[in-house]
């Protein structure tokens, strides 16, 4: 599984969650989705990703959307 795979399942992972969490727990929980969205958001035109940063240091294969 290269970077790209794991920061796209991370992401759509955590916008689950939260969007669980929001209609379950407390609407505050949905501060979480909107942030993952917003990080993927600037991620497309900056290509700053800070998971895709640390993958890349832990040694994990570059996609083509992280090199």
């Amino acid at each position: 599984m290269n970077i790209d795979r794991i920061v796209i399942a991370f992401a759509g992972t955590l916008i689950l969650a939260g969007v669980a969490l929001g209609v379950w727990l407390d609407p505050l929980w949905f501060i979480l989705p909107a942030f993952v969205g917003l990080n993927m958001f600037q991620a497309a035109f900056t290509r700053f990703c800070p998971l895709a940063m640390l993958l890349k240091k832990v040694g994990v294969k570059s996609g083509c959307a992280f090199k």
